[in-house]
């Protein structure tokens, strides 16, 4: 896929028969890739996957941002088919994953989804790879699981701002009390399209980048999303989680636990990004100890779905660094 398509926007191909009745008709996958559903306690969760380019290659799990799916992975999956065996997941309530049963969204809860998946698939330790809502996720399953992950790949992680930026508020608004429900009133009357163009803009360096072609798969992923009937509260529920997560002291806190984590970790993060500040990167290559930073001067929010090449090689390098263990 190329720099110019949005990643999640691939060519439908029909599941086979085993996996009809588990995964939703309409969802999208990637030439050459597979979705399956996981069942696990209190939670199922949808895993993408792309077969590697050949057996014994280290395993990696790729975590989405808030709003995002595994889609947004496809990019850099492929690209990386010839270093490790890439899986990526869809958090619950988000892209085909449905709603946890006990409705914790919170990153705690995601985390502990994210732990139960790779107990049970027996693949760990992995490579793990998170962006924005994802790298604090990822960040805590590091920080408390430190057998589960081999290295720690983080894009713009969502890690507490004293500071916030004023393009970030708005999206921060949504983890408050009554916010989703508004904001779903006010934008009744909006397209798809409207409302995948809001999306891109915010989340894009520069979102001319996108083709025409992309942008109207991305459109119909955004129909299809946004009349599940639990898209405003996994929206409104993981945002508060994030907010909740900039504000919790002790052992709880992001930046505390960042300081925790023992896996060699690569922190990426764009010029552009209008939700997580550039800014931040410094004091994240200060908290993971011994850590690397590429910076993307003209990326913004998702580097490795418009950067992917460049994300790509940085992921390899921190491998040949590790010993691709």
């Amino acid at each position: 896929m190329s720099s110019t398509e949005l990643p999640g926007v691939p060519a439908v191909v029909a599941p086979s028969p085993a996996e009809t009745a588990a995964v939703p008709a309409a969802v999208r996958v990637a030439e050459g890739e597979e979705l399956r559903t996981v069942t696990l306690p209190a939670v199922t969760l949808h895993v993408r996957s792309r077969p590697p380019a050949r057996t014994g290659l280290p395993p990696a799990l790729c975590i989405h941002g808030l709003g995002g799916s595994s889609l947004n992975w496809s990019a850099l999956m492929k690209l990386l088919a010839d270093d490790v065996d890439a899986e990526a997941v869809d958090l619950p309530g988000f892209g085909a994953s449905p709603p946890p049963q006990d409705g914790d969204y919170s990153v705690t809860g995601h985390a502990r989804a994210v732990i139960r998946l790779l107990d049970a698939s027996g693949r760990g330790p992995v490579h793990l790879l998170g962006n924005s809502l994802g790298g604090a996720v990822a960040t805590r399953v590091a920080a408390v699981r430190p057998d589960l992950v081999r290295t720690l790949t983080l894009v713009s992680p969502a890690l507490p701002e004293l500071r916030v930026q004023r393009t970030a508020v708005s999206t921060g608004l949504l983890g408050m009390p009554g916010a989703t429900r508004l904001f779903a009133r006010m934008t009744r009357g909006w397209s798809p399209e409207r409302r995948t163009r809001g999306v891109v803009s915010l989340v894009y360096g520069d979102p001319s980048r996108v083709s025409g072609e992309a942008l109207r798969h991305a459109v119909e992923e955004m129909e299809r999303r946004s009349q599940l009937p639990h898209f405003w509260e996994a929206m409104g529920r993981s945002a508060r989680g994030i907010v909740d997560a900039y504000t919790l002291g002790g052992q709880h806190n992001l930046w505390r636990q960042a300081e925790r984590v023992l896996a060699p970790t690569l922190l990426v993060y764009g010029g552009r990004d209008r939700l997580v500040s550039y800014r931040m990167a410094h004091r994240a290559a200060v908290a993971f100890r011994g850590s690397r930073l590429v910076t993307l001067p003209d990326a913004g929010h998702v580097a490795m779905m418009e950067y992917p090449e460049a994300v790509a090689r940085a992921v390899r390098d921190l491998l040949d660094d590790t010993g691709r263990s």
